[in-house]
């Protein structure tokens, strides 16, 4: 019974935490991101599409197991009505981070996560972390962990193009 009782209620303060981390979050909801090619993303510039922003880091498995589902949607859907910016953290190099990027043929662009992109952003205490921003630039969702392309489809519309 205690055990329930104790689920129930870090469940509880979990979805509480979860929802005041948007709410905290959504006061910034027009980043400007400068990707390893140098083009800057506005997220302002996205206005009708979808925005994901992907914290992850080379080291993370979860991190390497959800690229090609992040890739799959990017490359189907990036002309239509979605946008992934993953954000890297906690590299070796930007050497490294390219040959990563190249080895997982990973299309969308790839920002070096610091400081700045956390006052932005927000922070992660997990990797991977996404931030999903709606067509209006609004934060509705903070989804710590795996991210699948099944719960994406769920969230921005499996219908769509």
């Amino acid at each position: 019974m205690h055990k329930l009782l104790l689920s129930l209620l870090l469940a509880l303060l979990l979805n509480v935490a979860s929802q005041l981390a948007v709410a905290e979050t959504a006061g910034s909801a027009n980043f400007v991101l400068k990707d390893i090619a140098g083009v800057k993303h506005q997220l302002a510039n996205y206005k009708g599409k979808w925005v994901l922003v992907n914290y992850w880091a080379t080291w993370c498995p979860p991190c390497l197991e959800e690229v090609p589902d992040l890739v799959s949607l990017f490359d189907r859907r990036r002309k239509k009505d979605l946008m992934i910016i993953g954000v890297v953290f906690d590299y070796e190099s930007v050497a490294a981070v390219k040959e990563y990027v190249d080895d997982m043929l990973i299309s969308y662009p790839i920002v070096l996560g610091d400081d700045t992109v956390i006052a932005q952003i927000g922070s992660a205490d997990v990797m991977p972390t996404t931030f999903i921003y709606n067509p209006q630039g609004e934060l509705v969702k903070i989804k710590r962990g795996l991210i699948t392309k099944p719960y994406l489809e769920k969230i921005i519309g499996h219908n769509r193009p």
